[in-house]
């Protein structure tokens, strides 16, 4: 089968690598500049050097028994390592987490920068739109992206798994990064849950990391949502001032700061897995189906994958069955 994934994060290139293992021939679209997405790691030019954060998740867990298999893999080729300060089971990407998707990439031919606005079906197969013009036919179409996202384009082919993507509701994030001058040693290096903070953690302490005194703080959704179009200089400022409360004391002033809204960052999952609709061989993945992790973006990914590959074997034993009769005659 010839398979559209669009989405190269997590879920996405899960599916993909189950799939290709599986013989299918696999085309992947993100819209992002390169790999990451929200496993991202952002570079910022200061005085004291160039500074990096992980902006979106700031680790994760491994679980799943197959899971942490590919894991302990990536952990001996040095592209993972265990993060104790975050949990006992808390794992980040070396040198930034997106080296993790880096890695899983690597084996698909992804196109990056690449817009799908949409898709139609022509004589039973897919094609996908962008402003240059559509690129197809494909046998089959995966939605790896948001559930905001993934509703628009749903809504025109299968209303009912539309109608899950736009209860799937994904809750917003601010984040913040700063870089001070000098060491914030006596202070914990991760805080969870601190007043208008959902978390806030010294990115450079993270393993493999290096650099100038960088931290890296997330405000919870509740305060986030107030001031979604907020500009970033404000931002920066007030969740500063926020870091500040949750330390107990002021802080010198950061020498380099921005601030990155997140509109899709957190989803409680629907408890769907995956959906497919084999009519019409079209599939959706990621984490809102499924938890707020990590994980759980790459166990539906392959929760997808298996149930399109074993339609696609039915399909072809049909086929066969079918040929076969044929000859006979």
């Amino acid at each position: 089968m010839n398979i559209a994934i669009i989405g190269a994060g997590m879920a996405g290139l899960a599916c993909a690598d189950a799939l290709l293992e599986a013989g299918h021939k696999i085309s992947l679209f993100d819209k992002g500049r390169g790999p990451g997405g929200r496993m991202s790691t952002r570079r910022m030019a200061t005085p004291l050097g160039e500074a990096a954060f992980d902006h979106g998740a700031q680790y994760f867990t491994a679980r799943d028994p197959r899971f942490l298999e590919l894991v302990k893999g990536w952990s001996k080729t040095g592209i993972v390592a265990p993060w104790p300060a975050a949990g006992s089971d808390a794992w980040v990407g070396l040198p930034g987490m997106n080296a993790v998707i880096r890695k899983m990439a690597e084996a698909h031919a992804v196109e990056w920068g690449y817009l799908i606005s949409g898709m139609h079906r022509r004589g039973g197969s897919w094609w996908l739109l962008r402003s240059a013009g559509e690129i197809g036919p494909f046998d089959a179409v995966i939605l790896a992206i948001p559930a905001e996202q993934a509703a628009a384009i749903l809504s025109l082919h299968d209303f009912a798994m539309a109608r899950t993507a736009l209860t799937a509701r994904s809750q917003p994030c601010w984040t913040s990064m700063f870089v001070f001058d000098r060491s914030i040693d006596d202070i914990e290096p991760v805080m969870r849950n601190r007043g208008d903070i959902l978390w806030a953690a010294r990115n450079s302490a993270k393993p493999g990391r290096s650099g100038p005194e960088a931290w890296i703080v997330q405000a919870n959704p509740v305060w986030t949502a107030a001031r979604i179009e907020a500009p970033e200089e404000h931002i920066s400022e007030w969740l500063c001032g926020a870091l500040a409360s949750a330390v107990g004391r002021p802080l010198l002033k950061p020498i380099a700061a921005a601030s990155h809204r997140w509109r899709y960052a957190l989803s409680a999952g629907t408890g769907d897995g995956a959906l497919w609709n084999d009519g019409i061989a079209l599939g959706v993945c990621g984490d809102w189906l499924l938890g707020p992790r990590v994980e759980c973006a790459w166990q539906s990914g392959r929760m997808l994958a298996e149930r399109c590959a074993g339609v696609f074997r039915q399909t072809e034993q049909v086929t066969a069955s079918r040929l076969e009769r044929i000859h006979r005659r």
